[in-house]
C-alpha cells in the first residue's frame, strides 16, 4: 500500500489541488469580491498620546476607507454603523510636528482595507502647561443714590489655567466682570472666568478650572438714608358706571434722606403720596404724585413717583326684543317668518348699554340664493357698537317660508311690530374698585 501511495502521491496532490481550485472558483462565482468606498465617513481616533502633551493643530475628524470584501459581507457592512474603525497611534511621539500614518480595520471578515484617504495626517504636539492665577474683578457701575459699595469677594479666589505652552505663555491673568448699576442691596452673581493677555484681550483655547466663580458685592445704605415703600392715597370716586381696575406705581419704593438720621429711622417703613383726586375719571391716566414727607426729610433723587390708574366701564346686560328684517329676497318672491321677533341679550359697558336705542340695532335674515320652500335661517345682528356683544339670540334660528309673490300687486311683509325695550340691568358680579 505504501508503495502504491508513493507511486501515486503526485497524482493525488494534483487531484486535490484541482478540486480546491474548482471549489474556490465555485465560491467566487456565487459570492464575488467587491471593492468600494465605505458609505460612511469613519471617525479618526487618537490613541496612546502622552498626557503631558496637547495637540495644537487640528487633524481631520474623519477619513474615507476603501474596502474589498465578498458581496455577502458587504450586505452586513452597509447596515453596520461601526463596521470600520480608523485611528492614529501617537506612541512615543513628543514635542514637535509628526506625520503619522492612518490605520483602519474592518470588523467583519473576510475583508481587506484597500485604501485610506488621507493615508497620513500631520500632528503637532506641545507640552501641557498648568498655572494658578488670582482672579481680577472688574466692577462697573454705581449703586443707587444713598448707597455705597463694599469690598467685592470671589469664591474661589484663584483658578487653574491649563493649555499648550504657546497659548499659556501669552496669558498674564484671569478676570471677571460685574455690573452693579443701580443696586440697592448686596449683589450675588455667578460669572464666567476669562483668561486675558497683556493687552486685556481674551485668550481662547485654554481650560479653566473652575470655569465660573461666585461674586459677592456688599451694597449698604449711607448714614441718614433709608429705603421705604410708597403708599398711594386717593380721594373722590371715578365717574358713575366706571371702576378702578388697577393701580401701579413706579418706582414702588424710594430712598429718603435727612441730616438727622433719627428722623428717617422713625418712619414707619412707608411714606404716603399727597392725595390723588379720582373725581370724574373715566379712562386710564398717568399722574406724577408728590410725597407727603415729614419736616426735615427729603427724597434722594427724583422728587415724584409715577402713578398709573387703570379705569374701565362696569359691565352689564340688556335683554331686548326686536323685529326681524328680510334682506336678499328678490322682488318676485315673498317670505313669511315664524317667529317675527327675536329676543337678544346684549352685554357690554353699562354706559354704552344705557345709551343704546332699539332703532339703532338691526336683526336680519339673509335669504339670498334661497328657493321657494321652507328654510331654517339664523338671524344676524348688525349696527352694534364694537364694545357691545351679543350674549344670546332666541330662537337661534327661525322658520322662513318663501313663495312666489302674486303678480297683481307686490306683497309686503307684515307691519313692523313695536320693539319692546327693557331697562339695562348690571352684570350679576360687579367688581369693587380696590387701589
Amino acid at each position: 500500500m505504501w508503495r502504491w501511495l508513493g507511486r501515486n502521491l503526485s497524482t493525488l496532490l494534483l487531484a486535490f489541488l484541482l478540486a480546491l481550485v474548482v471549489w474556490v472558483s465555485a465560491i467566487i462565482s456565487t459570492d464575488p469580491d467587491l471593492e468600494a468606498v465605505y458609505p460612511r465617513a469613519v471617525p479618526l481616533e487618537v490613541l496612546s498620546m502622552d498626557p503631558a502633551y496637547l495637540q495644537v493643530a487640528k487633524i481631520p475628524p474623519t477619513v474615507r476607507v476603501t474596502v474589498n470584501a465578498p458581496q455577502s459581507i458587504w450586505g452586513q457592512i452597509n447596515v453596520n454603523q461601526d463596521a470600520v474603525r480608523a485611528w492614529i497611534d501617537l506612541s512615543g511621539k513628543g514635542e514637535g510636528r509628526h506625520m503619522v500614518p492612518v490605520k483602519a480595520q474592518v470588523l467583519l471578515t473576510p475583508s481587506q482595507v484597500v485604501r485610506i484617504e488621507p493615508a497620513e495626517v500631520e500632528v503637532t504636539l506641545e507640552p501641557l502647561v498648568t498655572r494658578v492665577f488670582p482672579i481680577h474683578i472688574n466692577v462697573s457701575g454705581d449703586p443707587a443714590l444713598g448707597y455705597r459699595k463694599g469690598t467685592v469677594l470671589s469664591d474661589p479666589s484663584n483658578v487653574t489655567v491649563s493649555g499648550p505652552r504657546s497659548l499659556e505663555n501669552s496669558v498674564v491673568g484671569v478676570q471677571v466682570a460685574l455690573d452693579i448699576s443701580g443696586a440697592n442691596d448686596t449683589v450675588k452673581k455667578t460669572v464666567p472666568v476669562q483668561p486675558v493677555d497683556q493687552h486685556g484681550d481674551p485668550v481662547a483655547g485654554l481650560n479653566v478650572t473652575p470655569p465660573t466663580v461666585e461674586l459677592t458685592q456688599p451694597v449698604s445704605l449711607l448714614g441718614g438714608y433709608r429705603n421705604v415703600v410708597v403708599k398711594i392715597v386717593t380721594t373722590g370716586q371715578v365717574e358713575v358706571g366706571y371702576w378702578l381696575t388697577n393701580v401701579s406705581l413706579t418706582p414702588p419704593n424710594v430712598t429718603v434722606f435727612s441730616t438727622n438720621p433719627s428722623l428717617v429711622n422713625e418712619l414707619p417703613g412707608y411714606v404716603e403720596t399727597n392725595p390723588l383726586d379720582l373725581t370724574g375719571l373715566r379712562d386710564d391716566v398717568d399722574i406724577r404724585a408728590t410725597l407727603n414727607l415729614p419736616r426735615g426729610v427729603t427724597l434722594a433723587g427724583e422728587q415724584s413717583v409715577l402713578v398709573r390708574l387703570s379705569i374701565a366701564a362696569l359691565e352689564g346686560s340688556l335683554p331686548i326684543t326686536l323685529p326681524l328684517e328680510v334682506v336678499g329676497l328678490p322682488p318676485e318672491l315673498k317670505a313669511s317668518l315664524s317667529p317675527e321677533n327675536v329676543d337678544l341679550l346684549l352685554t357690554g359697558p353699562l354706559p354704552l348699554l344705557n345709551n343704546l336705542t332699539p332703532g339703532g340695532i338691526r336683526v336680519s335674515v339673509n335669504l339670498s340664493g334661497l328657493e321657494p320652500g321652507v328654510h331654517q335661517v339664523s338671524p344676524v345682528v348688525d349696527l352694534l357698537p364694537s364694545q357691545v356683544k351679543v350674549g344670546s339670540i332666541l330662537p337661534e334660528s327661525v322658520e322662513v317660508t318663501i313663495a312666489i309673490a302674486p303678480t297683481e300687486s307686490s306683497t309686503t311683509l307684515p307691519g313692523t311690530p313695536t320693539a319692546v325695550t327693557r331697562t339695562p340691568s348690571p352684570a350679576t358680579h360687579t367688581p369693587t374698585p380696590t387701589p
